[in-house]
């Protein structure tokens, strides 16, 4: 484990003054999901400021992004083959992963942040599953041991220097056949995404999808389907 990196957050609770229940349609299926009543709040905590300090780090799990919408479809939509073990990374308020349980996938919710994996895994047992895992995850140390046939990732490319990692941690864990399902809303890095899964040898096929937003807003983004031959 390299010495030079910080050790994991745990945002903490009492940041959290409020939380909200918020109904999300998926499919034509309804999920519960709780999350901080204002992420903005958390910005100002001593604690949140100096894990940005250490490592630039920001609490973005606090929101329920469009690209979770849209990665929540495609897994409902995916004619999944038995009870696969699942990996969401960047797990945040959880829903991907309460999808992909749905479908009858064994999901570990893993994310940096300790106070992201009580968010899904409460929103997990909200949903009625109780068979799942947690794990707190840094992209850049992965368990040597860590190794599933289905990777889910969504809205996790909001800066560059999170392409390397990330596609690093999909080709380290993502085992040979296996599928890692990853959405985007088309941010400025997406561009550095296809240039590395290319580079890693990771083959991939891009489709358009959409998601709508409290208000009848709807999101565009791309649906990233990667595979690992080797």
């Amino acid at each position: 484990m390299p010495a030079d990196l910080p050790p994991l957050p745990a945002t903490p609770l009492d940041a959290i003054e409020k939380t909200v229940r918020d109904p999300v349609i998926i499919e034509g299926r309804t999920f519960v999901i709780e999350r901080p009543d204002d992420s903005d709040r958390l910005l100002d905590h001593p604690h949140v400021r100096a894990a940005f300090a250490a490592d630039e780090y920001m609490p973005y799990w606090a929101d329920l992004w469009p690209a979770a919408r849209m990665l929540a479809k495609a897994v409902l939509r995916e004619p999944w083959a038995g009870a696969l073990p699942a990996l969401e990374v960047g797990c945040g308020l959880g829903l991907p992963g309460i999808a992909a349980l749905a479908r009858g996938l064994r999901v570990t919710f893993s994310d940096y942040d300790a106070t992201a994996l009580h968010f899904a895994a409460r929103n997990a047992r909200l949903n009625g599953f109780d068979g799942f895992e947690t794990l707190q995850l840094d992209w850049r140390r992965p368990p040597e041991s860590l190794r599933v046939p289905v990777v889910l990732a969504s809205d996790l490319l909001y800066e560059l220097r999170n392409v390397e990692p990330l596609v690093g941690v999909i080709k380290t864990v993502l085992m040979p056949g296996g599928v890692c399902l990853l959405t985007d809303q088309d941010r400025v890095p997406s561009h550095l995404l296809r240039e590395t899964l290319m580079r890693e040898g990771l083959p991939f096929t891009t489709q358009v999808m959409h998601a709508g937003e409290p208000g009848g807003r709807r999101a565009r983004g791309t649906l990233y389907r990667i595979t690992h031959g080797a």
